[in-house]
């Protein structure tokens, strides 16, 4: 017989961690519908996110390099992927609920302009005075009012929990998980580790990419960061001298593999100390107790910093990325005048949401590769 929904709860009830997020204890939908019958809520939540148009977009959105810099370097959706991978095994180990972890994870970047962050902060300054512009709160738009799939409702109609875990950055006056006679301060430790895994995914994957590039350099590297001299010491006595490409990925494979173990046994320690009996006992704690230690995170800090200085503003990322935000800036600017100009479910969105906020809704969604194209058909090539 086929394993239905109730029997996959059951499973989750046996074997998942009482403070787990359980997926038949989900506080719904903002718009009823019949449950699955061969899935899980978040399950499901997991196949809408994937099925999305949003999702299939970061093919071709940046995540360090401009896409199409180079076939092997990463773009938004590996990067998303990566995360996912990461999410779910430190949610396995912890004996949290996978699939809500994950599915977090998979839309955790579904809000991201193109061009990456620079992208995200040019909108934020053309959206000033018209509430701003943060990549976690527009993925939580998309998901609850942008996409456009289902006859019943607009959005995905993602279950609570999922839309909670999205928006990461709130005070204690707005956080979602707040309602009368519960004074929440955390989200889901589902939330958490996907939150904390997309940290640990790009500092390690970034480097991948930075040394594929030649930009970085293992001997750089191996001067001025611990956390890659720790790997690369442990790599090279277990294995003696390896090809170059080889050793490069299994020093960063052994980096991830040490930040995880980190990971799982410090929020362990936490969630013993805290002695969090149920999903709702972790919300009401007064910080995340999904952590690195603070030995490791002084490490992660420090390669962080190394890779803003030698990566992220390295010219040859920095400029061709600060040209192409240019782009957003002049679309932005020429829509507004030319409101025509915009697709038609924009423009059906200017009297609900204001013309600002829609042309930003419109710019946010477009790719790396067509926004460069539209802004070649408006203003010519350009040098």
């Amino acid at each position: 017989m086929p394993r239905n929904r109730e029997e996959l709860e059951q499973m989750e009830r046996r074997n998942l961690a009482p403070y787990a997020q359980f997926s038949a204890d989900s506080r719904g939908r903002k718009y009823p519908e019949p449950p699955p019958e061969w899935r899980t809520q978040y399950q499901r939540d997991r196949d809408r996110v994937i099925h999305s148009r949003a999702f299939r977009r970061l093919e071709y959105k940046t995540q360090v390099f401009l896409n199409g810099t180079g076939d092997h370097l990463r773009t938004r959706l590996t990067h998303t992927m990566e995360v996912a991978a990461i999410t779910r095994n430190i949610a396995r180990a912890l004996r949290l609920n996978e699939d809500l972890a994950e599915t977090i994870a998979l839309a955790h970047d579904l809000g991201h302009s193109p061009f990456g962050h620079k992208g995200e902060t040019v909108l934020n300054k053309l959206m000033k005075r018209h509430g701003g512009f943060e990549h976690n709160r527009h993925s939580l738009r998309i998901v609850e009012e942008l996409e456009q799939k289902y006859p019943g409702f607009p959005g995905l109609n993602l279950s609570w929990e999922v839309r909670e875990g999205l928006i990461k950055h709130y005070t204690s006056y707005d956080h979602p998980s707040k309602r009368k006679g519960f004074d929440a301060k955390s989200s889901s430790l589902e939330a958490q580790v996907a939150n904390l895994a997309d940290e640990l995914t790009y500092c390690s994957h970034d480097l991948d990419d930075g040394l594929d590039s030649g930009l970085l350099s293992e001997k750089q590297l191996n001067r001025e960061v611990r956390l890659w001299r720790q790997a690369a010491r442990t790599v090279r006595n277990e294995y003696g001298e390896l090809p170059d490409e080889c050793r490069r990925y299994f020093i960063i494979r052994c980096i991830i593999d040490l930040q995880v173990k980190d990971v799982v046994e410090t929020t362990e320690a936490h969630i013993l100390k805290a002695d969090v009996q149920s999903a709702d006992d972790v919300r009401l704690q007064p910080r995340s107790l999904v952590q690195h230690s603070p030995e490791r995170r002084e490490l992660n800090l420090e390669l962080r910093d190394f890779l803003y200085q030698n990566l992220y503003y390295n010219p040859v990322v920095h400029g061709p990325n600060l040209r192409a935000v240019r782009m957003l800036d002049d679309l932005f600017n020429y829509y507004l005048k030319h409101p025509g100009q915009v697709g038609e479910q924009t423009r059906k969105r200017f009297r609900k949401e204001g013309r600002h906020r829609a042309i930003c809704d419109y710019l946010a969604g477009m790719t790396d590769r067509y926004a460069m194209q539209e802004h070649e058909r408006v203003f010519g090539p350009t040098p």
